[in-house]
């Protein structure tokens, strides 16, 4: 699933929900319902965290166990 992996990039970097949303232009709130799979990650959302996090929207959906972004 895509929600726990998110959760487990951000905080494996020590980052908080706020400073993530931030990069993205949105509220805490708004994105903290991504990790929660309350609300569901747009497209342009999706590939702006594959690009943060420097891996592949495959592993971000769980097509992959490969992180590496190709």
């Amino acid at each position: 699933m895509i929600y726990p992996k998110i959760r487990d990039l951000r905080e494996d970097r020590d980052l908080t929900q706020t400073q993530v949303a931030r990069m993205l232009g949105m509220s805490q709130t708004g994105y903290s319902k991504y990790e929660t799979g309350e609300n569901d990650i747009p497209t342009s959302v999706l590939i702006k965290l594959a690009r943060f996090y420097n891996t592949s929207v495959d592993y971000l959906l769980g097509e992959t166990s490969n992180p590496k972004r190709y």
